[in-house]
């Protein structure tokens, strides 16, 4: 990734990046909060019991057709 660094009054204020990087950034930082999710609701024992499909199923009123 190629920066352009923009100073003001002698110090380094901004960078200016390529959008194909910020938009590549952005969907990484995205997907690193997701993992924090993912990994804070793993560590809640709350979620640890699981259950089956079929009970999943029941739950959000899914019927299975019958053949």
């Amino acid at each position: 990734m190629e920066a352009q660094i923009i100073k003001k009054r002698g110090k380094k204020e901004f960078a200016v990046i390529p959008y194909k990087d910020f938009v590549r950034m952005q969907e990484d930082l995205e997907n690193y909060y997701d993992l924090l999710e993912l990994r804070q609701a793993k560590a809640d024992p709350r979620n640890n019991k699981g259950r089956s499909f079929d009970e999943a199923a029941k739950e959000l009123g899914l019927n299975k057709k019958k053949s």
